[in-house]
């Protein structure tokens, strides 16, 4: 841990202007020389979606279910070109600096709030998730050791975080996405002999077509899942539309490609009978060696997302929330710097959960899936924002069904209920409930919003009507 915090202390900036702290760049202009470069927004955007969390899912879906499971973890990585090309439009056809920006001029303040609260969980749930899955590999849950691994990886990524906000989160991204790849091909060449000498294990059918019903998730979900992700989405806004487009392409297929890769210690997992968390029990079956490398992947991967999050964090609350359309103060600084010390206490009290007992492995998972369903009607929402009369009616019509069906489902999952009747169900598995709701719910919401739609200009007709003298 001491080595990769001096490793990532070199790459953060010591002093950032109050513009460079919100936007990325010193003097906030996309197009000047401060304004990142398309390598460090690769490198940035990639390595900020390998989060822990993911790395651990990766590992544990392909264990499960086998190559279908890895395949199906990378499908999320589509995420980058639907909100690739969205970005763009908004940008080129909009002018808008920022998502709730387009919001608050599509559909009006009241419904960009709410858009933000939901932004708000997802970086909420962002925090502890990936600093449990660091603690675990410095003692059991719950010991000496996890506690302190918690608290030093937030506290050293609050301190920078604070000081330097979005820019000091590009910067050491660059650092963290060279280091990652360096320990994933390290990571490689211990598994992939074994794994090319001895071919992918035999998977049951119905292990196999569970993984390719998760896969199914994942696709659906790619259509509303990176809109409430402004780790992600914030940086669609940092340089100009062309090179952004471009950059999270590239982005999307590193990232996907990494998660992809990292499937394989599941796999090798499986082929050696080894029971547990994968990327737990397959480093350690190898000794001290490959257990330090992919402990420094995790702090890696954890820091990148941490340090994303608690820029959005003081973003969201100084600027989003607000709708601020002003240059960037110094007031506006001070609050964003308190969020991020809030939200890395308050994002860290889950952790406490273990004391009511839960697994890692089925509580990130989770946090994705349950998340994902939350905001399915963020996909009309944005996608078939050109259509006539997309308004206010069009936002809710879209936007509440979705809620309703994730907080449906979040019961089902802490209470054990079986509230969606089994005929939703789409696919095999334990996955096939969720593919069910988010492939029917999607259509619901996308219904919900054309009749906003029909509604808006039923109203603006009659409205013209009654304006309209006899």
């Amino acid at each position: 841990m001491l080595a990769y915090g001096l490793i990532v202390w070199q790459f953060a900036p010591k002093r950032v202007t109050v513009k460079g702290f919100f936007t990325g760049s010193d003097d906030g202009d996309v197009t000047s020389a401060s304004a990142p470069g398309l390598w460090l927004l690769v490198a940035s955007a990639a390595i900020s979606w390998i989060f822990a969390k993911s790395i651990a899912n990766a590992a544990s879906l392909a264990q499960a279910f086998g190559i279908s499971g890895s395949v199906g973890y990378a499908f999320y990585y589509l995420s980058f070109l639907v909100a690739g090309v969205v970005i763009y439009i908004i940008r080129t056809k909009g002018g808008d600096k920022s998502l709730p920006a387009f919001l608050i001029r599509k559909y009006g303040g009241f419904c960009a709030k709410l858009f933000v609260a939901a932004i708000a969980i997802r970086l909420f749930n962002e925090v502890w998730s990936n600093t449990k899955v660091v603690g675990l590999y410095f003692g059991d849950e719950g010991s000496g050791g996890y506690w302190l691994a918690v608290a030093a990886v937030t506290g050293f990524t609050v301190f920078y975080s604070w000081r330097a906000g979005l820019r000091g989160s590009l910067l050491t991204d660059g650092g963290q996405m060279i280091l990652a790849s360096v320990l994933l091909v390290g990571i490689l060449l211990f598994i992939m002999p074994d794994i090319a000498a001895r071919g992918l294990p035999q998977m049951p059918e119905a292990a196999s077509m569970a993984g390719w019903t998760f896969a199914g998730l994942a696709l659906v979900q790619a259509f509303s899942y990176p809109f409430h992700d402004p780790v992600l989405t914030d940086r669609g806004f940092i340089t100009s539309p062309k090179i952004m487009l471009k950059g999270f392409i590239l982005a999307g297929l590193i990232g996907g490609g990494f998660i992809f890769l990292f499937g394989f210690v599941g796999i090798y997992g499986r082929l050696d009978g080894l029971g547990g968390n994968p990327s737990l029990a397959v480093p350690a079956s190898f000794g001290v060696t490959m257990l330090l490398i992919v402990n420094a992947i995790m702090m890696t991967s954890a820091g990148s997302t941490l340090d994303s999050t608690f820029a959005s964090t003081a973003k969201l609350t100084a600027r989003d929330w607000s709708g601020k359309k002003d240059e960037p103060t110094e007031g506006q600084l001070s609050t964003g710097r308190r969020a991020v010390l809030i939200i890395a206490v308050l994002g860290n009290l889950p952790l406490f959960s273990l004391y009511l007992g839960g697994e890692v492995g089925p509580a990130v998972i989770a946090a994705t899936t349950i998340s994902g369903t939350m905001v399915m009607g963020l996909a009309p929402i944005f996608m078939l924002a050109f259509l006539p009369g997309a308004g206010r009616w069009s936002f809710h019509l879209a936007f509440w069904p979705g809620i309703l069906l994730g907080v449906i489902m979040t019961l089902e999952g802490a209470m054990g209920l079986q509230i969606v009747p089994a005929s939703v169900d789409i696919g095999v598995g334990k996955y096939a409930d969720d593919l069910g709701v988010n492939l029917w719910g999607v259509g619901i919401c996308t219904l919900g919003f054309l009749a906003g739609c029909a509604i808006e200009l039923a109203l603006a007709g009659k409205k013209k009507l009654v304006a309209t003298p006899a």
